[in-house]
């Protein structure tokens, strides 16, 4: 059975507009937890430069995935140690 991390959020782009750069349209994208953020309508990814940034929430989908989708996910996110 794989461990639940209730601290990995993920969420689509759905509005680059504003950063076309850095944001890709219909990409899925970790979610840091920032509650600071989310008081100012942000939520904070790591987007295409592998850096953490806020972002308007508007701009994303957030998905609910069953932990099974999470762990696999997290493994395919996680920050390269090489």
């Amino acid at each position: 059975m794989g461990r639940r991390n209730p601290k990995s959020h993920y969420a689509i782009c759905i509005d680059n507009e504003s950063n076309p750069a850095s944001l890709q349209l219909r990409k899925l994208y970790q979610i840091l937890p920032d509650k600071d953020a989310e008081t100012h309508n942000q939520i904070r990814v790591i987007d295409e430069d592998g850096e953490d940034y806020l972002y308007p929430s508007d701009c994303f989908i957030t998905i609910d995935f069953d932990y099974k989708v999470i762990d696999a996910l997290d493994a395919t996110y996680a920050p390269s140690t090489q």
